[in-house]
């Protein structure tokens, strides 16, 4: 048995060890051990232009260990009674604020490991069942050290109005990775919003691993928004999925906002007749930070729609690929893929790319993208400008003009701000105005 073989097989010893006195069910125990195995053959998710296979996205040299943190960790968090609010720091879940009449209607919202014990038919069913076992190297990492994370469950005919809130806090204060799974179900012809906020407290170097593994049952509609605030210290890998069934909407408006290395893989996968998807993203990038997209939407359902509209901008010496992939299954007849890639260069020594890809394997679709790399436009400076606004101002607005469509889509007001706010501090920070 060679020295690597040997590595491997202690891993399996020690995960299904933790595993184990963690009290996990022994189908997520064995889960676990077989993606432990496929570490060693499988290899990263492929992504045009972009290269980050050096980079430390699966530190298994970090056991899987359960450790609570510190509550305090979550104070900046706005609590409040009335709204639905689910808060997790590191491994530690904060509070859970659900009210008592969407209990009565069957709503759950758990951290993931209670759900495990109080919902254990529900989890099982869908756990890791979009998110599957030998995709690649990250996914398989992800299963095999999965250490936090929520489940939600809205039933059948359920119509929330209010935003679910989801914090989720890297607890950088120490050494450990975040490997954070999001487990959501909306039943048939259930409707709802959810807004989820990661951010990271301390400056210890980290990874993270954070996924959405979603299921949107016939005629359900639900509207996906992220603020991902990560810190500079954490490199991360960002995955999400939604399986979308007949006649249901998923939205997603995602604001990649983080200050270290990022690589997402989005994929809205459109398996039903008339299903719809809407994968909206924006980033901002500076410093010399790296980051990688891909947006991918798979038409596999006759008359599915699916847009995908990606903005970014970057500032001092980052680099940002936007990947935005369009693939429409034959059989998929009546399709329809459509996308938009645009990127703002704020620097002469940062690199950005925008790279429509269409893979159309049927006749009868309609299908198109477009895509650009340039500066701020001018024609839009001159109009400001020559209105007395000071040039400094006046690129800001153009800036927030040109992410607005995503900034516009999440519900909630202060988390727009958050948003903006934070744009003004990258843009203060890193760019370069002339």
């Amino acid at each position: 048995m060679t020295e690597a073989v040997q590595n491997y097989e202690t891993l399996k010893t020690d995960v299904a060890s933790a595993a184990k006195a963690h009290n996990e069910p022994q189908w997520l125990v064995d889960h676990r051990v077989a993606a432990i195995d496929d570490l060693v053959d499988l290899g990263f998710p492929n992504m045009q232009r972009f290269q980050y296979s050096d980079w430390t996205l699966t530190p298994t040299d970090e056991p899987l260990e359960f450790k609570d943190s510190d509550k305090s960790l979550a104070d900046s968090v706005p609590f409040a009674d009335d709204r639905i609010q689910f808060v997790q720091a590191g491994q530690t879940t904060v509070a859970v604020n659900l009210p008592d009449d969407l209990k009565q209607q069957g709503v759950i919202l758990t951290d993931l490991f209670t759900a495990l014990h109080d919902h254990a038919e529900l989890v099982e069913k869908y756990l890791f069942r979009e998110i599957k076992l030998g995709e690649d190297r990250l996914t398989s990492y992800h299963a095999a050290y999965l250490n936090s994370g929520l489940f939600l469950y809205v039933p059948k005919g359920v119509v929330i109005d209010k935003p679910i809130e989801a914090y989720l806090i890297q607890d950088s204060t120490r050494k450990q990775p975040m490997v954070s799974h999001v487990l959501i179900v909306a039943d048939n012809d259930s409707k709802f919003s959810y807004i989820q906020h990661m951010a990271t407290v301390g400056d210890v170097a980290n990874a993270a691993s954070a996924a959405v593994e979603m299921v949107a049952k016939p005629n359900s509609e639900v509207h996906f928004s992220s603020l991902d605030e990560l810190g500079e210290n954490t490199t991360s890998y960002l995955k999400r999925r939604a399986n979308i069934g007949d006649n249901a909407t998923v939205d997603w408006a995602i604001g990649l906002m983080n200050d270290g290395k990022t690589v997402g893989d989005f994929d809205s996968e459109l398996i039903g007749k008339s299903s719809k998807a809407d994968s909206k993203v924006i980033a901002v990038t500076s410093g010399e930070q790296r980051e990688g997209i891909n947006n991918r939407v798979t038409n596999h359902g006759k008359r599915s729609t699916g847009f995908i509209l990606q903005r970014g901008v970057l500032l001092k010496k980052s680099e940002l690929v936007f990947n935005g992939i369009g693939d429409i299954i034959h059989g998929a007849s009546g399709a329809n893929a459509e996308q938009e890639n645009r990127v703002l260069m704020m620097s002469n020594e940062a690199h950005g790319d925008a790279n429509p890809i269409l893979l159309i394997d049927e006749n009868d679709v309609l299908a198109g993208h477009a895509a650009s790399v340039g500066q701020v436009d001018q024609e839009q400076m001159y109009y400001l400008m020559s209105r007395g606004i000071a040039r400094p101002t006046a690129q800001r607005m153009v800036i927030r003009g040109f992410l607005s469509a995503v900034i516009g889509a999440v519900p909630l007001p202060e988390v727009r701000q958050q948003m903006i706010d934070i744009l003004e501090r990258k843009l203060e920070d890193g760019q370069q105005l002339e």
